[in-house]
């Protein structure tokens, strides 16, 4: 038996939008010539004609938030509390078997951006592939943001997990889900349309907000999730650990045995 790993996250990059602009990432790289003085300066005497090619070391300078690229959300982030009380877990504290459990995926590329989907849709979804949910599967949406990434409206594409999708899958045992979209919530631009109608702040955040009544974690910013299949993957998505964080960012892999 052979094992197949399909990477499923994005990587991080200047020049790319992946966040709003106060929130994206700035990399300085420092080649093997920038580098010299840096090197010599820990010899003293040493020359860059003394160095093979005159090189020294390659480094890069990165300055994020731990919402950038492909990351893992923990309940922290959500609010202060889960489990309807419960301080709510940090990114250090999330169980790792979390974090390696069996993939399924649900695809709702030909939901609109904006869309909110529904319990109803999850069901009809599950049902379509043939797969019942299992206790800590974990649940990963295909949305039409995985097909906008690198264009300038990726923050704004894709449908999101409304309150009552988040809770069907809660209920039935997923604690880790995980989106191509820039956040498991529909597009802020379109939440805020609703919201100014409506004027009800239970439309904001409410998947994230899932998290108060049943804690779990999720993935944004996945990527080439249209190379896995409905099911029969494993997912691996250990986080960087960053004391009392509320993410921390993973390189989220895909693994089929075949």
């Amino acid at each position: 038996m052979s094992r197949r790993f399909i990477d499923i996250s994005i990587p991080l990059e200047n020049d790319v939008v992946s966040d709003p602009a106060p929130f994206r990432p700035k990399i300085d790289y420092v080649d093997h010539s920038m580098s010299v003085d840096g090197m010599t300066a820990f010899f003293p005497g040493l020359t860059q004609a003394d160095l093979p090619d005159g090189e020294a070391w390659a480094i890069e300078k990165v300055e994020l938030i731990t919402h950038n690229g492909t990351h893992l959300d923990a309940p922290y982030h959500f609010a202060s509390t889960m489990n309807k009380g419960e301080r709510a877990i940090t990114i250090d504290e999330v169980p790792l078997d979390w974090c390696f459990r069996p993939g399924v995926k649900l695809d709702f590329r030909a939901l609109p951006d904006g869309h909110v989907v529904t319990a109803a849709e999850v069901e009809a979804e599950l049902a379509r592939i043939g797969h019942e949910i299992q206790p800590f599967d974990i649940v990963v949406v295909n949305t039409r943001a995985g097909s906008a990434y690198g264009g300038d409206g990726y923050v704004d594409a894709g449908c999101g997990m409304g309150y009552e999708a988040t809770m069907y899958l809660l209920e039935r045992g997923v604690r880790l889900t995980g989106t191509d979209a820039w956040s498991w919530d529909a597009p802020f631009t379109y939440t805020a349309e609703r919201y100014a109608e409506a004027r009800d702040p239970s439309i904001i955040w409410e998947g994230h907000k899932a998290g108060r009544d049943i804690g779990y974690c999720h993935l944004e910013k996945l990527h080439n999730l249209e190379a896995l299949p409905p099911h029969g993957f494993t997912v691996a998505c250990f986080p960087v650990k960053i004391r009392g964080a509320s993410a921390g960012w993973t390189r989220a892999v895909a693994i089929i045995e075949e």
